[in-house]
């Protein structure tokens, strides 16, 4: 009932065509396929970190301060 044929698929080929251009394309299909990769990667990872941005700056060692300068 709601499956797209190739009619539809042309039509919205055509549409894409005349919004974007044909100079546009590679890009996008360039930056479609990087997005479809780093959600596979994203979703096929184990561990996902959690932790607040705040957190993880006050966790991390600070730099030692030069002699003479102030913060």
């Amino acid at each position: 009932m709601f499956g797209i044929g190739t009619q539809e698929l042309i039509i919205i080929l055509v549409i894409v065509l005349i919004i974007f251009g044909v100079g546009k394309l590679p890009s996008i299909g360039t930056g479609l396929g990087q997005a479809i990769k780093n959600f596979k990667k994203a979703s096929s990872e184990s561990e996902i970190d959690v932790t607040p941005q705040k957190e993880k700056l006050e966790s991390t060692p600070s730099k030692p301060q030069e002699p003479g300068k102030k913060a």
